[in-house]
């Protein structure tokens, strides 16, 4: 109880921090949306011109994107700024504040930096997707439940994989380059896995389960999940509980400025 008191007690914080610039707030949020749009137009001005992906119409192909979004913006508010805040603490070396805090360091760092920013690229793709899931003709209570497990999946490897990045500073301070090569393979989730060829099939969806964050969901949703959708589960809480573990571990590690 007194842990999600800490949590909503940082929340409120996070809120009233960005309502003092609103301005800043409002624009932040549209140009992460508008950054993350170009995919979607892409995929319309595809379908305009008569092309197409095997097997997959446009909606479809577009709830793939916006279940995508949406993963993306709920991961990134609640995670995402782990890896550059604890690069940040330890290139300045100030971690040590961290550390001195009377609450669990990796709970304190997810709670006091939730990024408000990413809220209107998840509510984003949250509109897209329920436009797409009404264009699809979507239902079923077992198909929603099934979009609801991955959905989730999804975000524990996103979160997974923010975590053991994060976890990585503490010993390459510079590893900046190390996201840009994530969100790279992060994008193979946004498109239909029939696609790519079977060793990108097999590293997207079992070895690094990217394919979870939009088109197992999103197959899911449409009642049509991929035969290797449910076992890779498994793989997502994997990276999950290893991110937690991993950063826990370089905690008890670290012995000062720089690593």
């Amino acid at each position: 109880m007194k842990y999600i008191k800490i949590y909503f007690s940082c929340l409120h914080t996070a809120f009233s921090r960005a309502a003092t610039y609103r301005a800043n707030f409002i624009l932040g949020n549209f140009i992460t949306l508008l950054s993350n749009i170009i995919f979607p137009l892409v995929t319309v001005l595809i379908y305009a011109n008569g092309a197409k992906f095997p097997d997959w119409n446009m909606w479809e192909v577009l709830l793939i994107q916006s279940v995508f979004s949406m993963s993306t913006g709920a991961a990134s508010m609640f995670c995402g700024s782990i890896l550059w805040v604890t690069m940040d603490h330890i290139r300045e070396g100030s971690f040590e504040t961290v550390l001195l805090k009377p609450i669990p360091t990796l709970f304190y760092i997810v709670a006091a930096n939730f990024d408000p920013e990413s809220i209107g690229l998840f509510l984003g793709g949250l509109v897209m997707t329920v436009i797409s899931a009404l264009k699809t003709g979507v239902s079923g209570a077992e198909n929603i439940l099934s979009f609801l497990l991955l959905f989730l999946s999804g975000l524990a490897v996103i979160s997974g994989m923010y975590l053991i990045m994060a976890a990585i500073s503490f010993k390459w301070v510079g590893n900046s380059r190390i996201p840009e090569i994530f969100d790279s393979i992060k994008s193979f989730g946004k498109y239909p896995l029939g696609i790519f060829p079977r060793s990108i099939q097999v590293l997207s969806s079992l070895i690094v389960p990217v394919a979870v964050i939009g088109f197992f969901p999103a197959s899911a949703l449409l009642g049509r999940p991929h035969r290797t959708a449910f076992i890779s589960v498994i793989p997502c809480f994997l990276f999950f509980a290893m991110g937690i573990w991993i950063y826990d571990r370089m905690i008890k590690m670290y012995e000062g400025v720089g690593g």
